[in-house]
């Protein structure tokens, strides 16, 4: 007799693999990074082979992907695209300027890092990282979701008042809809 406890074990782990080996993407080029993901896509590097496709919505999309700096006007958009996704939901922030600015680092209206305003769950880094680094990074994200360990989709729900605080003190004149799951 199986117990219910191992059964939804094993329902987690047979979910967890369907879903690592199909992430639809929602791509959110914002500077010179956007330029890797065409060449990432196409036939010499071929991600759609490794279950990465891209997303018409972000209501249909998996993953979050942030190519290069983000502006403080930009980063309403960002919060509003992830915000739209369903859970389980994933943030790839792919470039340097995701972690801390970039080569706008000093700039006043420049977003340093990221992972305050919106959880990331894999940074590739690089400026500007190559297809290759591209799909290690997805790569990455795969071996989170199968062991189950990419939860940031969780600890922004967890969270949401911390997030909400710091989106507020960069988002000037706050008119989003304040959610509460």
């Amino acid at each position: 007799m199986i117990n219910d406890k191992n059964s939804q074990g094993i329902v987690d782990i047979i979910a967890e693999y369907a879903r690592k080996q199909s992430l639809f993407i929602m791509a959110y080029g914002t500077g010179c990074g956007a330029i890797e993901i065409p060449p990432t896509l196409t036939s010499r590097y071929d991600a759609e082979r490794l279950g990465i496709r891209g997303a018409a919505t972000p209501r249909q999309a998996d993953v979050l992907l942030i190519t290069g700096y983000l502006a403080t006007k930009s980063l309403k958009r960002v919060i509003r695209v992830y915000e739209q996704m369903q859970a389980p939901k994933y943030v790839i922030g792919f470039g340097s300027c995701t972690i801390n600015g970039g080569m706008y680092w000093d700039s006043y209206n420049t977003i340093n890092l990221l992972d305050k305003y919106i959880p990331v769950d894999v940074y590739i880094n690089g400026c500007m990282p190559r297809p290759e680094a591209v799909i290690a990074g997805f790569e990455k994200l795969k071996e989170l979701i199968q062991s189950g360990n990419a939860l940031g989709w969780k600890k922004y729900e967890d969270n949401l008042e911390e997030y909400r605080e710091n989106q507020k003190k960069v988002i000037v004149n706050w008119q989003m809809p304040d959610y509460n799951w």
